[in-house]
């Protein structure tokens, strides 16, 4: 089947501060982003969807509604996208469009359980004007897998080297890693969840200090690390549980920060910052070292990418291990994921697999995504 060589791929996080778009042309060698664009939400949005992660009454309302704001937020991006490359939406093959996860937990009823990604695919591709390509999640689990993460094989494409193995780190509100082995050894590539990212991060700032995340960790850089409740943090089953998994929002989320502090006493709420960062970063690090210990680079993506005081945790945690960005190897930190739900698109439309069996768990390879046709 020929294509359209361009995609757009739209991810919103489980940060839930918006959508980061890019428009992707695949014809070359390399995906080559002619544009890129990131749509806010408003706060109206960002509660809802806060909401929208515990039970609560009125949910199919208030999800529905979320959703079809959530289109027009997809919508907007996409327009941005469009305008920025002088480009129309006829140009476009489709938009893989991967939504708002509001529940996650894949094997947990008969085997199976479920996963939802909040979205309204056939709204967006009647207001883009665009064939829409989403719902990415759900096949891998109705074959046995996680659901999670689906980036691996992208970051395996734009990262992987012949002579070394290599770790790939996306930190948006949920951390994960693609465990990258040198080419030439004929393992497999690997990955999973390690635990939370910029969520627990972002939550406690907003609550002391009214700010939507730490610029930069300079907060979090001038606390202290607390390591009594660090270890209380790290007492938590999913951090000693075995590959394959995968975690959000549905474990890491404000009530189980708050229970684990209640017993800390009265911290000064820089240190519990600081704490935070060195749980995201101790998470990671000691996940590659379990599944990774002969990585010699570890190469971060995603919001967490920005945060020096993370970063530099991780550093001090993996003595003899590089740890860079994607910038460092043309890939802005923002674009890693949107890249990779553009690919997923193309390859829903192409009839081929999008997920990766020895990273989620499935029973093998899967066509990923349902179509919305403009």
């Amino acid at each position: 089947m020929t294509l359209n060589a361009r995609f757009i791929g739209i991810m919103s996080g489980t940060s839930m501060d918006g959508a980061d778009g890019v428009l992707v042309d695949f014809s070359g060698p390399r995906p080559l982003v002619l544009a890129a664009a990131h749509q806010p939400f408003d706060a109206a949005l960002r509660e809802a969807f806060g909401a929208l992660q515990q039970p609560g009454p009125d949910e199919v309302h208030r999800e529905a509604l979320a959703a079809n704001a959530l289109a027009h937020v997809y919508a907007d991006c996409t327009a941005t996208l469009l305008r920025e490359a002088g480009l129309g939406s006829e140009d476009v093959c489709a938009i893989g469009a991967h939504g708002q996860t509001i529940r996650h937990r894949p094997g947990q009823y008969d085997g199976i359980g479920y996963t939802r990604q909040s979205q309204h695919p056939a709204l967006l591709a009647e207001l883009a004007g665009i064939d829409v390509v989403a719902d990415f999640r759900s096949r891998d689990v109705a074959a046995g897998g996680q659901g999670a993460p689906l980036v691996p094989a992208l970051h395996h494409a734009l990262f992987g080297a012949a002579g070394e193995t290599r770790v790939a780190c996306n930190i948006g509100g949920i951390s994960n890693i693609s465990i990258l082995p040198a080419a030439d050894s004929g393992r497999p590539v690997t990955g999973f969840d390690c635990g939370p990212g910029n969520a627990l991060l972002d939550h406690w700032i907003a609550s002391r200090r009214g700010l939507p995340y730490d610029a930069g960790g300079a907060w979090g850089a001038s606390g202290s690390v607390n390591v009594a409740l660090l270890q209380r943090l790290r007492d938590e089953d999913y951090f000693r549980a075995p590959p394959p998994k995968s975690t959000g929002r549905d474990l890491f989320h404000p009530a189980w920060l708050d229970a684990r502090l209640g017993a800390a006493g009265e911290l000064p709420p820089a240190d519990v910052q600081a704490t935070l960062g060195a749980l995201t970063a101790g998470a990671i690090a000691a996940d590659v070292r379990a599944y990774a210990p002969d990585a010699r680079r570890l190469i971060v993506c995603g919001g967490g990418a920005r945060n020096a005081h993370v970063m530099a945790c991780l550093a001090q945690e993996l003595p003899g291990v590089s740890v860079q960005t994607s910038a460092d190897f043309g890939v802005p930190v923002s674009q890693v994921e949107g890249i990779a739900f553009a690919w997923l698109a193309r390859q829903c439309l192409q009839r081929a697999a999008g997920n990766v069996p020895t990273v989620t768990g499935a029973a093998g390879p899967r066509v990923l995504g349902a179509l919305y046709p403009r």
